[in-house]
């Protein structure tokens, strides 16, 4: 089971500007990484650069439109992420009670987790053929 630790953006984060003392947040960051890496939970981890240096792409029938950053509402932005892979959710939540604050012990702030789809989520409702092109591409 793959989970993802997402990270919310904060107006800080979205003008680019780290903690005062970033030292220990990135040394507690450090050392919770290299634990999952040792278990060997850590899939991947990184943080993201403000949203003034993203875009998005907007849907609209048939038309695409590329809509450059930044965008205004940072609570609903993600500043950052961790993937992690467990044999259980409870091992899941186990490892994200441990994430270490992201802006910094003693404030208020949260995270979010969300369970990735596997490829047999989708067991039945695709063609053979369409689930072996996924496979092939290397998702699970």
């Amino acid at each position: 089971m793959r989970f993802m630790i997402i990270v919310k953006a904060t107006p800080d984060s979205e003008a680019g500007r780290f903690p005062p003392n970033p030292e220990p947040l990135f040394a507690a960051m450090g050392a919770y990484h290299e634990e999952l890496s040792r278990a060997g939970v850590l899939l991947d981890a990184s943080g993201l650069q403000p949203s003034s240096k993203g875009w998005r792409v907007q849907y609209d029938g048939g038309k695409r439109t590329v809509v450059d950053g930044p965008f205004t509402e940072s609570k609903e932005l993600v500043a950052g992420y961790t993937l992690i892979q467990t044999r259980t959710r409870d091992e899941a939540i186990e490892w994200t009670r441990r994430f270490p604050n992201p802006v910094g012990e003693g404030m208020a702030c949260h995270i979010e987790v969300r369970q990735l789809y596997e490829m047999e989520d989708f067991e039945g409702m695709l063609r053979p053929e369409t689930e072996q092109r996924f496979r092939d591409l290397g998702m699970q």
